[in-house]
């Protein structure tokens, strides 16, 4: 009877084609439509797949409209002398399948050691209380997945359904955000504060990867000005200093807490030379573009690994837009 429930349920809330809807040759066969999406939409799921492959990250591939894809898709457009109105149009999608050849989907094989992976299987919501732990890793291999192939867990889910995800040698379809080409080289950082967007640029100023991004708040903004890259911490502890006074934490001693993927900044701080300002990474990456951060600059752990890849000491940072710099985090 429960089974039957939930097929039901999934029936009413997803439709009965959905899953027929997002196998592989759908998806990857996917073509321009003007029509507005119901529920996943496999051709926003293309797009996504292409945006993040071209390093104008959508931030989640989860098949739905969102602001941050359509600051993707403007910021797509600027880079290529289109309309910059985030309006994916058939012109903007004709640009933006012409970027690669790839299959917007692959298969990926389970192997022994993502079964066998170091996972934390119960993260408090606390920070004082994380910082009882020894790791913060992924919670399961589903989440481990989904962050190493950019999407949600979901929509992950769905592509897969019926899958045993802790199965040694089970087949996935996931999408492919793999790169040929080597990162850039960043001239310059913009972290732009009204479009909540972080844009690496080349010496002429031109746009090389744009990624979405939760940046300070009213309370605790994010610097102005300028600034640099100071080095970059791979994997990092995260040190809380009780004069942050962050809302909800009660403790006035400071604290570490561990290394791990789910730790506060994610798996790559890039240090900023403004004292306790960085670029980071994020345990929560379906939030980033929608909600603020403790003034430093948060994007998904995959966008920051990329951005570090791009950057040296002495790279520099402009802030777009004035505010007081004020509360923040940083790691030790």
């Amino acid at each position: 009877m429960f089974r039957l429930l939930l097929a039901l349920t999934f029936t009413l809330v997803f439709g009965t084609t959905q899953a027929a809807r997002l196998d592989l040759a759908r998806v990857d066969q996917a073509q321009f439509s003007q029509s507005a999406p119901k529920n996943i939409d496999p051709m926003l799921i293309k797009a996504q797949i292409l945006l993040d492959r071209a390093r104008f990250s959508p931030g989640l591939i989860d098949g739905h409209p969102s602001e941050s894809f359509t600051r993707a898709v403007a910021a797509f457009q600027a880079a290529n002398g289109l309309t910059s109105d985030g309006t994916l149009t058939r012109e903007t999608w004709d640009k933006l399948t012409a970027t690669s050849v790839i299959p917007a989907l692959t298969t990926y094989e389970v192997t022994r050691k993502d079964v066998r992976g170091r996972f934390t299987r119960r993260i408090p919501t606390r920070m004082e209380r994380m910082a009882r732990l020894k790791r913060l890793g992924y919670r399961n291999l589903r989440e481990q997945l989904a962050e190493r192939f950019h999407v949600s867990q979901p929509l992950l889910t769905m592509l897969n359904p019926g899958s045993r995800f802790k199965k040694i040698g089970a087949s996935l379809t996931v999408p492919y955000v793999g790169r040929t080409e080597p990162p850039p080289v960043a001239a310059s950082i913009e972290v732009d504060k009204a479009s909540r967007q972080v844009r690496v640029l080349d010496p002429s100023g031109k746009a090389l990867a744009v990624y979405p991004a939760s940046i300070g708040n009213e309370e605790k903004p994010a610097p102005s000005g300028t600034t640099e890259v100071r080095h970059v911490v791979h994997n990092p502890t995260y040190y809380y200093d009780p004069k942050f006074a962050f809302k909800g934490i009660k403790t006035k001693r400071p604290f570490t807490i561990a290394a791990g993927p789910n730790n506060p900044v994610g798996s790559v701080w890039i240090d900023l030379s403004i004292e306790s300002y960085g670029i980071h990474g994020t345990p929560d990456p379906g939030k980033i573009g929608t909600t603020f951060s403790h003034g430093c600059i948060r994007l998904t752990n995959w966008d920051a690994e990329d951005l570090a890849s791009m950057v040296k000491p002495g790279t520099k940072v402009d802030f777009k837009g004035d505010a007081a710099p004020g509360e923040n985090e940083r790691p030790q």
